[in-house]
């Protein structure tokens, strides 16, 4: 498999985490997101959104988005899994993955930041606001569920889904300086997943086309 993405993108991030978790072998095909080159014509026949990530797979062809390629993966490798067998608790992991993918992560993402600096003239103050601002709201949240359903690890006491998606926005967070002091438990199971060799091994800063 041939995963095209960008050393510090979370979304290839949580790929990268789940790949590794289940011990699957793949290359990487960077794009500097910082110099448009996601948006060469070669790789819009790959991915028409122009975005990353993108896996190359032998047998599905080309997958994109990454909660669709974290759920390929679980179906078309489910061992070890990252769904909990009971179907009430894959709802919630499912949920909590989703807090992070479609209510964090699309509000501080590149494109939206780049439109806030040019487009609205948007202070670096205000930029630093509004990104914490969403990643605080969506914390708060991922505070009481893991709260509610964690055992060392976001869900449970064996990495999950929400954890995959979990550690690259902690990884976010921290970059932007957003203030963790309000989410003690969410910082535990981020650590906790985060000391596990497999996110180890994804970590931005490991990434071959990582700034040096």
């Amino acid at each position: 498999m041939i995963l095209h993405g960008y050393w510090r993108s979370t979304t290839a991030y949580r790929v990268r985490i789940a790949l590794n978790l289940k011990g699957l072998p793949y290359d990487q095909e960077p794009h500097d997101l910082r110099t448009g080159a996601q948006r060469d014509a070669a790789y819009r026949l790959l991915n028409p959104q122009a975005l990353v990530p993108t896996l190359e797979t032998d047998d599905s062809g080309v997958l994109t988005q990454s909660p669709a390629i974290l759920e390929w993966l679980e179906e078309r490798h489910p061992a070890p899994p990252l769904l909990p067998p009971d179907r009430e608790a894959r709802v919630v992991v499912r949920a909590m993955a989703a807090l992070v993918a479609c209510d964090i992560h699309p509000l501080n993402n590149l494109r939206v930041l780049e439109t806030l600096r040019s487009e609205l003239a948007a202070s670096e103050a205000q930029v630093q606001a509004w990104i914490a601002r969403w990643i605080g709201d969506g914390f708060t949240a991922l505070e009481a569920l893991i709260a509610r359903h964690g055992e060392g690890f976001a869900f449970g006491d064996t990495p999950s889904l929400a954890d995959c998606h979990l550690v690259p926005q902690l990884y976010s967070a921290e970059r932007f300086g957003v203030a963790l002091a309000p989410y003690p438990r969410l910082v535990a199971a981020g650590e906790r997943a985060r000391a596990l060799p497999a996110f180890a091994a994804a970590h931005p800063d490991c990434q071959p086309d990582a700034d040096r």
